[in-house]
Formats: structure tokens, C-alpha cells, sequence
């Protein structure tokens, strides 16, 4: 059978431009409907553009030939069977691949089928010089039975680059790929590294090619979700270091991984993801629960360095800037829609922060991305949020709805005095809207209103004539005990032009003294800049007047009184525990009593 070496060789250089080499015998064995040849020392050339010379080079070569298709002028190789061989697959600008025989390595449809295939030692690289791809695996046949394959089976070790991203990866699979067959289900062991991102799967794929069907059991870990992207080509959220673990299962259009359980940071994950492929583009969908979620590990979500594991080794305040500033990458929102739910039923969280369930609705259309909802549990209230971020312009156009519902004074600020003998109940909204890359320069160009307003309560007597300076009555109150005094109302209400908020009614108002503020902050230089002047409610033996000045950046806030009057400082700056988180909250309201009441009153006071 060797007379057919020199028609072989001429047929293939003739069809695709390339040298076919047969050095040895070759051999035919009779059957139908395939017949079997073989043939030694056998080599195919790589069109000339590729950077190895040579695509297929193997020592035996034993192919099945489906002669009904051969005798109507189509190639098919129901089985083909290496020994000793190197295999080189190139991708090149343009839309050519090595693997394509037509001249021009562009045409799909000018490829060999080929159903199984068997490889008993030899290596495999793959190239794609513009994606930054260059992988070879080495491939052997296990001698005996180990606790990740069989005897018989094909062990492989892969190395090199995958878009940029170091790899290595070991496993195992069976000893026939079954390219074709979407019944056989093809065993799989995989240990892989790619980047920062480590995965080990044990189960099975049908259909080699096209990904029929996936059954594996998966664990994944790495830096951040947000660093899947190259792998995926789906956006995900940055995170703190992942990792997990669940049953990966593919069918048709539809990947799917169920009962995944994992941390993201300090934090638990439980539920189930879905990405479908058959439309525009892909469509994730999951319901994601946490028993216990650390607030430290949404740092990144909102762009913030709280939870950045590479920002940790600086100071929070570096920068000088309190409000988030990492840049959000909405190049990527495109990449996929979404619909996510998430909700977690404890929050691990500081002291200063007394939040509770936490629910949201994640949806991602079009690169718009909406919360809704984005509900807290605030200080045994309510917070209820919309935020809408449209990825379509640059840069991002921002909304905010956020609505406070009976948050009681008392729970709010557990580590100020202010709230260790208060009791009330705080009512607030704020509406922004802004353009930005970051939250800190979304609100740097906000416009809109914000407000909140406390109706009712009692509060610490002592905390008002320290606010008054009635320095008679403080000392008075530090010998015989401190005491609860009516809270009329308080109210903050500010309207929002470019970043700089304007105070419209700033009162402080209680039995002892009423504190009316005026006053601007500046969101884009993170600077405040209020004063408060007292109205007191009744005569003191002893009482020094000066207005209290808040002043500062929001990393390093300062309570001052008037410059002639140091000996005041200590008393003043007992305000800052008063006044300071009222005016600092972000989630404030417009909506309180009617005007009719006290806050009402007061209100028209102010504004006049």
C-alpha cells in the first residue's frame, strides 16, 4: 500500500496548499462502512504564516476513513489514533486558524470530522498571538491506577499563557476523546491555575466540541470575582478573595452551578447561578443567601477601599477623601445582562454602623444598572433605597431614592453620648441625582434634595446645657445625675446643587435651647463648614454665649467655639457627639409633622 503515498501527498498539497509527509509503510485494513489505515512517521505542514512548522508530526497515525461519505466526495474520520505525536493549533488576526484546510485558513466548513480520537504520549500547543494565549500540554498514558485515573487513562500537565494570565493545570481524562458524541460522556479530573484564579473539577463532559452537556463537581477560589472576566466574558462585581464550591452542570445554552456554597472575604455565600447563552447576549441569573455577611467585604461593590486587600496596607484616609473612589468599570456592563437576588440575614459590622437584613434586587439590562430594592434594617427601622446607574454615557449617570423609616434615635449612634439617653424615632429622604465614575464623584456633581426630621422623644439634660454653655447647670447636673428633657423635634434639610449642600432649616430644638444652624458641605472637597448659634429657653447664673463652628474635612471633622474663648473648647466639643452624626448621615428625609406642629413652627423660623 505504499504506491499511495505519492497520491495522497499530491491530493492534500493540491487542496490545501500544505506538505503531507508519509516517511513509513502504510497499511489498509477492509471494512465497512470504514476502513482502517495506518501509516508511520507521518508529518502535516502549518500554513506558512504559523509560527511552528510543522501542525501534526506523530511516529503512528491509525485512521478510520467513513467510505459512504468518501464516495461522495466528503473526508470523514470516524476515529483517529495517535502514537508519539506533536500537535501545533494557531490562531491568527484575521479569522485564520491552522486547523481549517482550505488555502486561506478561513472557511469552517473546510475541516476533516473527526468523531473520536485517541493520543497515547506526545504534546499539544495552542496559539493566539493577538488574545496573549500560548499553552502546551504534555500527554502520556497512566501505566497504573492512581487516586485521580485509571490505568490506561490520558494524563496531561498544560503550562504557558491564557489572555495574558499565567497557567498550569494537571489532570486526567479517558483514554478515547469522544470530539463528537453527545451521548459518551467523557470522564475528567482537573487541578488548574490561571492568573490568581485556582479550580479543581472531577465529573464529566459529552460532546468535546461543542459542549453538549457538563456534570462536574467544581471548587473555585481566587482575588476577586471581578478577575474572572478574562475567563468568563462576563462582568462580575470586585470582591474580596473568593472561594467555592458546587455542581457545575451544562445543557444546551443554559450553565448552571447549584447548591455552591463558599466566603466571599469574611463573609458566607450560599444559592445557585445561571448563565443562559441563546440570546443577544448572555443572561446570569442567581439568588445568593449569607447567614453572616461582614459589611468590610461590599467595600469593593461600591467602590470603596474598605475591604480592598491591596488598600489595607495604606491608611483608609490617604488620600484625604472619606467617600468612595475606586472607578467603576461599566466598559464591561455590556458583556452581560442580569438578574440577581441576594439577601443576608446578619451583618457583621462596626459598632458605629447598626445595621441589620440586608435585601437587594441586582438588575443589569443594556448596561443600565439598577438596585431595587436596596433594603437595610437601620437601628431597628427602615432603610429602603433605588439606585439606578446608567453604564450607557460616560461618565455614568447616577440616581438615588433613599427613604429612613422609624429608625429610633437611641439605637443610631451607639458609640456617642447622644444616643445612650435618647429616645425617638428618625423620618428621612434624600433624592440625588449625579454624573460620575466613583460614588465619591457621583456625588461631587449631585443635585437634588436631602432632609430628616426627629418629631418627639427625650433626650439628655446635661447634652443641651453643655450645647448652651450653661456651665452652672452642668455643674449642677454632674453632681446629682443626669436626666431626660422633651425633644421637640429636630430637622435637617438641604437642598443639593453640583456637590454643595446648602442648609434650608438646620434645628436643634429641646426644652433647655434650641440650636439653629446655617451653613454649606461641600461633597466634591469632602469640607464642612456650619455653625450653630443657641436660643436659650431660660436665664443661667452662669453662661458664657459663642456660636459652635463644625468645620474640617469629613476624615478630620472640628468643633470650635469663638477663638477668644479657649476655656469653652472642652464644652464644645461635646456637641460634636450632639450634632455631628445628625448632619453627617447620608440617608436623611424631607417628610416630617405638619406645619401646624412644633418642627413645623421652627422650621418657618429658620428658613426666615
Amino acid at each position: 500500500w505504499n504506491w499511495l503515498r505519492g497520491p495522497v501527498e499530491r491530493y492534500t498539497l493540491q487542496k490545501t496548499g500544505r506538505e503531507l509527509v508519509i516517511a513509513g509503510d502504510i497499511t489498509v485494513h477492509w471494512s465497512w462502512p470504514a476502513l482502517r489505515v495506518q501509516a508511520a512517521a507521518v508529518t502535516f505542514a502549518n500554513p506558512p504564516w504559523a509560527q511552528e512548522k510543522q501542525m501534526v508530526t506523530a511516529q503512528g497515525v491509525e485512521v478510520s476513513v467513513n467510505l459512504p461519505q468518501l464516495l461522495q466526495r466528503t473526508v470523514a474520520f470516524p476515529e483517529v489514533r495517535l502514537d508519539q505525536a506533536t500537535i501545533y493549533l494557531e490562531q491568527a488576526s484575521g479569522g485564520r486558524k491552522s486547523w481549517l484546510l482550505d488555502l486561506a485558513q478561513q472557511d469552517e466548513n473546510a475541516r476533516i470530522a473527526i468523531g473520536r480520537i485517541a493520543l497515547t504520549n506526545g504534546t499539544l500547543g495552542y496559539d493566539h498571538k493577538d488574545e496573549k494565549t500560548s499553552l502546551r500540554a504534555q500527554l502520556s498514558t497512566a501505566a497504573a491506577a492512581s487516586e485521580s485515573s485509571a490505568a490506561g487513562d490520558l494524563v496531561f500537565r498544560l503550562q504557558g499563557g491564557y489572555k495574558g494570565q499565567a497557567v498550569q493545570a494537571q489532570g486526567s481524562g479517558g483514554p478515547v476523546l469522544a470530539l463528537r458524541d453527545t451521548n459518551l460522556p467523557y470522564p475528567i479530573t482537573l487541578d488548574a491555575t490561571v492568573g490568581p484564579t485556582h479550580l479543581t473539577a472531577k465529573g464529566h463532559i459529552t460532546g468535546l466540541l461543542s459542549l453538549a452537556a457538563v456534570d462536574v463537581q467544581m471548587a473555585l477560589r481566587g482575588g476577586s470575582l471581578e478577575q474572572l472576566y478574562p475567563l468568563l466574558g462576563i462582568a462580575l462585581p470586585a470582591t474580596p478573595p473568593y472561594s467555592t464550591k458546587g455542581h457545575l452542570v451544562h445543557s444546551g445554552s443554559t450553565l448552571r452551578l447549584e447548591q455552591f456554597s463558599g466566603r466571599v472575604g469574611s463573609s458566607d455565600i450560599a444559592g445557585f447561578v445561571q448563565v443562559v447563552t441563546s440570546g443577544k447576549r448572555p443572561v446570569l441569573t442567581a439568588d445568593v443567601r449569607s447567614q453572616r455577611l461582614a459589611l468590610d467585604d461590599l467595600g469593593p461593590l461600591i467602590g470603596s477601599r474598605a475591604g480592598n486587600t491591596a488598600a489595607k496596607a495604606a491608611p483608609i484616609h490617604a488620600s484625604g477623601r472619606v467617600l468612595p473612589d475606586l472607578p467603576f468599570n461599566a466598559e464591561r456592563w455590556g458583556s452581560v445582562d442580569a438578574e440577581v437576588k441576594f439577601q443576608a440575614k446578619t451583618l457583621t459590622r462596626t459598632k458605629t454602623l447598626p445595621l441589620e437584613d440586608l435585601v437587594v434586587g441586582l438588575s443589569l439590562r443594556d448596561k443600565v444598572l439598577t438596585l431595587d430594592p436596596l433594603n437595610f434594617g437601620l437601628a431597628a427601622g427602615e432603610l429602603n433605597a433605588k439606585i439606578t446607574l446608567d453604564g450607557r454615557t460616560q461618565p455614568i449617570l447616577a440616581s438615588a431614592q433613599v427613604r429612613a423609616k422609624k429608625v429610633l434615635l437611641a439605637k443610631l449612634f451607639p458609640t456617642i453620648d447622644l444616643s445612650k439617653s435618647s429616645i425617638g424615632e428618625v423620618h428621612g429622604d434624600f433624592n440625588l441625582t449625579g454624573s460620575g465614575n466613583s460614588v465619591g464623584t457621583m456625588l461631587a456633581n449631585s443635585n437634588g434634595k436631602m432632609g430628616m426630621v426627629v418629631a418627639g422623644g427625650k433626650i439628655s439634660k446635661l447634652l443641651m446645657e453643655q450645647a448652651g454653655l450653661h456651665l452652672w447647670e452642668i455643674f449642677n447636673l454632674s453632681l446629682t445625675g443626669d436626666k431626660l428633657i422633651k425633644l421637640r423635634c429636630a430637622v435637617a434639610d438641604f437642598d443639593v446643587k453640583q456637590g454643595r449642600m446648602q442648609t434650608q432649616a438646620l434645628v436643634f430644638d429641646t426644652e433647655v435651647t434650641t440650636l439653629m444652624g446655617t451653613g454649606n458641605i461641600d461633597l466634591k472637597h469632602e469640607q464642612l463648614d456650619l455653625v450653630f448659634n443657641q436660643r436659650t429657653k431660660k436665664t443661667s447664673p452662669l453662661a458664657l454665649r459663642s456660636p459652635i463652628y463644625i468645620r474640617g474635612s469629613f476624615a478630620q471633622p472640628r468643633v470650635e467655639v469663638d477663638k477668644g474663648r479657649i476655656a469653652l473648647r472642652a464644652a464644645g466639643a461635646a456637641v460634636l457627639g450632639a450634632i455631628n452624626p445628625l448632619l453627617t448621615l447620608i440617608p436623611l428625609i424631607d417628610a416630617g409633622p405638619g406645619k401646624d406642629s412644633d418642627c413645623g413652627q421652627l422650621v418657618r423660623e429658620a428658613k426666615s
